[in-house]
């Protein structure tokens, strides 16, 4: 069976001849409330059919979290099951697992076809009906596994697969103004967070109690000032002692003891947009050595944004904080690279790759970009001030310079918890 029309009336009467169809489409419901609005979706629409004009392609099936979100506003959860989006000259479909009923198509800007599991590969029966009859189809070649291309060709035929995910990403470093307004309220809430933590830290405290009280107030903030929002995925790590030691550590249910060198990370994910806050702390006072470290990052920090600026480029940044802990001898130290990119991003679904203060990125910071500053050094167990020390700020790039949006302090003139 191809698809059904789009109206719940025809769709029962179809069902009634058919109860198990391939594909089909169905309204439950109104549209739901965007993250951003029409005309927003309209722009990212309109400047990635442009870049289909320069590549020669006339359709693109996205298959990432981040693009279909970024261009349908629908953030899909998978569970194992694909998902999509195409775009062609005039249109935007989701295809989505029928699973999720008619949601997708609350949560999308356009048309939304659910494919059913009653055999196998649906979906890619659902994303043929929504293509037309083309020769060269856009794809992200860093998401579209190897099993899913050997099907595509089965369903779709030898079309020239082209990589669109260079220039959607390129699209998605430089934010609109409704972006950076999402952005800075999720830099706000992620201070809220780090009060709620500082608040709960204290002797004998399990690392899972201070991190779930900074969730648990982000989540109510975000509840409160953006209630049309998609209330899921917004997470706390808050890491003690040696657990300090990598940045992405999961939180454990060590309690915290006095002398702790202690990190603070909050992610407030308002629909799906990654924002962060991280701060080193100590539950009371910190011995030379580890005083010592502290500030050589602080020194970084600060340092760096001071870098931030229009026409900067992230390996040049990324040079000059090199020179520094060189100078410092902390180098060696290093945990990873010094910041990156804002936006429909996360642990879930990737990152901005072009947008990485990192040695081997040489982009240009321009207006619109949204990047961290975020140093961090590993001191390995056993040597004097041995954790993890690590800063993180939010700044947007403007036209003469950038504008730091984290307002929670850093340094140990606040961040020592009293004992």
């Amino acid at each position: 069976m191809t698809g059904m029309t789009n109206t719940p009336e025809k769709i029962s009467e179809a069902a009634g001849l058919n109860p198990r169809p391939d594909f089909f489409s169905r309204h439950d419901g109104g549209k739901a409330p965007l993250p951003f609005s029409p005309a927003e979706y309209g722009r990212r629409l309109h400047a990635l059919r442009a870049e289909m004009d320069r590549m020669d392609v006339p359709a693109v099936l996205f298959t990432s979290m981040h693009n279909i979100a970024y261009y349908s506003g629908f953030l899909y959860c998978s569970f194992g099951r694909p998902y999509g989006c195409v775009v062609t000259a005039d249109t935007c479909v989701t295809v989505s697992a029928n699973i999720d009923a008619s949601q997708p198509w609350r949560r999308s800007i356009g048309e939304n076809i659910i494919y059913t599991d009653w055999q196998r590969n649906n979906y890619w029966r659902a994303v043929k009906s929504a293509l037309p009859a083309v020769d060269r189809l856009g794809i992200e070649g860093d998401h579209l596994t190897l099993a899913a291309r050997n099907v595509l060709s089965e369903f779709l035929g030898e079309v020239d697969l082209v990589d669109v995910a260079p220039a959607a990403m390129r699209q998605r470093m430089v934010k609109s103004a409704e972006e950076i307004l999402l952005i800075r309220e999720g830099a706000r809430v992620a201070d809220i967070g780090g009060e709620a933590i500082r608040d709960a830290i204290g002797v004998g405290v399990r690392e899972i109690d201070v991190a779930m009280a900074g969730r648990d107030a982000m989540e109510r903030e975000i509840a409160r000032s953006r209630p049309d929002s998609e209330l899921r995925d917004n997470w706390v790590w808050f890491q003690s002692g040696i657990n300090t030691d990598g940045a992405h550590n999961p939180v454990t249910t060590r309690q915290l003891a006095a002398g702790d060198i202690l990190s603070l990370n909050c992610f407030p994910m308002i629909s799906g947009y990654y924002t962060a806050l991280e701060r080193t702390l100590f539950l009371g006072q910190p011995d030379e050595a580890q005083l010592r470290l502290w500030n050589i990052n602080v020194g970084a920090h600060e340092l760096g944004l001071s870098l931030i600026k229009p026409g900067a480029t992230c390996s040049g940044i990324c040079a000059e904080i090199n020179r520094f802990f060189a100078d410092h001898n902390v180098l060696d130290y290093r945990s990873f690279g010094y910041g990156h990119s804002f936006g429909i991003l996360s642990h879930y679904y990737g990152r901005e790759a072009g947008l990485e203060l990192r040695e081997d990125i040489d982009t240009e910071l321009v207006s619109g970009m949204v990047v961290s500053m975020e140093p961090m050094i590993w001191v390995p167990e056993g040597t004097p001030g041995a954790g993890g020390y690590r800063e993180h700020d939010i700044l947007v790039i403007g036209e003469k310079d950038a504008d730091n949006i984290t307002g929670f302090a850093y340094g140990p003139e606040h961040n020592i918890i009293d004992l």
